[in-house]
């Protein structure tokens, strides 16, 4: 949706649409210096292209409706068994799936956070709860005020980090909160997306826990930390039991060839594993400390490759600042449509090449 103001087109956003569009065409051509979509800047790995040309062929046939190439290639890199993996097309798709097959009457989410969330629960007729973050306290969860939510709620769905505000839970707390609902009826779904582009995601992730809890639903991308957004690719961990449950309501297609042959691939790839974490380390600390050296803008602290800002001090609202870049042929995040956000305060922007990443600064010093 579009709106004029002062004779120039400004972006209106939808409750709930993404990142920037690089289908668009710029005036002048050129491609788009995309901030808004936080994939691995290392771009696809050269295992997983090799993989993809090799089997361009084989589309001829239908996929491998178990896809047991891709889940033991998923159970020996993620240490689970192959009867706790659900398979996605992208780790969306996953959110819609279990919603639809659990079918809870009310879904408590911590907000901001990912946009698909509210819209897979709203799809399920499930009444949605917010539970709401504070800024000044960089969006952590207060877990005694949180702890009293859970008697009006039957499903929680936390993104671990979470999205937009990278802030991350500790295994303790997320274990601490499952034994709290044991026995209670209701569902957990943490999302663990990102967990990825960590060095150890040991002290996070609880893929490991969902035989002792049945009630716990983990999901993660494939898409984001191999570069796959447009091949669509993800996977859950659930106890056998829920896991059949889920695998029995998906269309049994639902992974295509390709994308099951570039997930053996990258699961193989330890190289690009390492080098992309060990960037992304480096870079996302070296770029925080210049976005939030730019006068008018807060960055908080980042955890994966993303970062969210507060632009409040520059005296633009999120609509504004966002076309402004936009016309430097660059995409960021407009965050004006997430839950729990402060108005029209707050962008979120990738970390990607250092070259890239000072386009933006300078761009940024412009304004």
């Amino acid at each position: 949706m579009e709106a004029g103001k002062k004779g120039k087109r400004v972006i209106m956003m939808e409750k709930f649409e993404h990142g920037g569009n690089v289908y668009t065409a710029r005036k002048n051509g050129e491609a788009w210096l995309d901030f808004s979509a936080n994939v691995n800047p290392q771009g696809l790995s050269p295992a997983v292209y090799q993989a993809i040309s090799l089997a361009v062929h084989e589309v001829i046939h239908y996929p491998d409706p178990d896809a047991a190439e891709l889940k033991k290639a998923i159970s020996e890199s993620y240490n689970v068994s192959e009867k706790e993996i659900v398979l996605g097309n992208g780790a969306a798709e996953l959110f819609y799936l279990f919603l639809q097959t659990v079918r809870p009457r009310n879904v408590l989410l911590p907000v901001p956070s990912f946009s698909e969330y509210e819209r897979a629960a709203l799809a399920a007729r499930a009444k949605v709860n917010l539970f709401h973050l504070d800024p000044e306290d960089d969006f952590r969860i207060d877990w005694d005020s949180f702890m009293g939510a859970l008697a009006v709620t039957d499903c929680i769905i936390l993104g671990n980090p979470n999205n937009p505000t990278g802030s991350l839970i500790t295994r303790n707390e997320v274990v601490h909160l499952l034994e709290e609902m044991r026995g209670g009826h209701q569902w957990l779904v943490v999302d663990e997306s990102f967990l990825d582009f960590l060095p150890y995601d040991s002290r996070y992730t609880v893929r490991d826990l969902v035989t002792e809890y049945p009630n716990l639903f983990v999901i993660q991308s494939m898409t984001k930390f191999y570069a796959l957004p447009g091949l669509r690719l993800g996977f859950g961990t659930a106890c056998p039991k829920l896991a059949q449950r889920l695998n029995a309501g998906k269309d049994v297609w639902n992974v295509n060839l390709l994308a099951q042959k570039a997930g053996v691939a990258a699961l193989n790839d330890k190289d690009y594993q390492q080098q992309s974490k060990k960037f992304i380390a480096e870079e996302m600390q070296r770029f925080y400390e210049r976005i939030d050296g730019c006068r008018g803008i807060r960055a908080y602290r980042p955890s994966v490759n993303f970062m969210l800002l507060d632009i409040r001090g520059t005296g633009l609202i999120s609509r504004e600042f966002t076309q402004k870049l936009r016309d430097k042929g660059i995409l960021v995040r407009d965050c004006a449509n997430y839950l729990g956000l402060d108005g029209e305060s707050y962008v979120r922007i990738a970390v990607r090449q250092p070259a890239e990443n000072e386009q933006l600064l300078a761009a940024l010093e412009e304004l």
